[in-house]
């Protein structure tokens, strides 16, 4: 009966997200990342940006599962260049029926992740992850959203077009600044 209603669930997901339009992607330097509670996948509760308020944090905002490969080469690089800041993978799910099955999306996350990393990905559903769509929005979902806070939570440097190693040595460059 599980796997029916799973297998049930899979058409049904793929209708609700064909209803769902694209918000126009939009560049929020300068503006502030919105208060948002997620959870980490050590089932912590997570405000984003307060959990680091007082240090800059990087956080690495994928909307579609797709979105893995663009911050895996994001990640790769930034552990290369032994980046100075904190870094934050947020699932931004909006999505009523992925909301509704979040356990086993989570579940699926944990499978493909280190224990180690757990505490580092807060996934944000529905209501929680409206906010940061409509910050950035989600056209080319497949993109992640990298996004540099300052202390104070501001965001002063964003990037949406995929992976780039020029872009990579600017944010670290930024980031050795701002850790300072």
């Amino acid at each position: 009966m599980k796997r029916l209603i799973s297998i049930l669930m899979i058409p049904v997901s793929l209708i609700l997200g064909a209803c769902s339009s694209p918000t126009p992607n939009r560049n929020p330097v300068g503006q502030m990342f919105p208060t948002v509670t997620g959870t980490s996948l050590t089932d912590r509760s997570v405000t984003l940006p307060k959990a680091w308020a007082g240090q800059p944090v990087l956080l690495m905002v994928g909307y579609v599962q797709n979105t893995q490969f663009d911050l895996d080469r994001w990640t790769i690089g930034l552990v290369q260049m032994k980046f100075p800041c904190s870094i934050v993978e947020v699932p931004a799910i909006p999505g009523l029926v992925p909301s509704m099955i979040s356990g086993t999306i989570d579940n699926g996350m944990r499978s493909g992740i280190p224990k180690e990393d757990w505490e580092s990905v807060v996934t944000l559903y529905r209501g929680a992850a409206e906010p940061v769509v409509a910050l950035t929005g989600n056209q080319n979902p497949r993109n992640g959203r990298i996004i540099m806070l300052d202390k104070t939570g501001k965001i002063v440097w964003f990037w949406d077009q995929g992976f780039s190693a020029k872009r990579l040595v600017e944010l670290d460059t930024l980031a050795r600044t701002l850790a300072e």
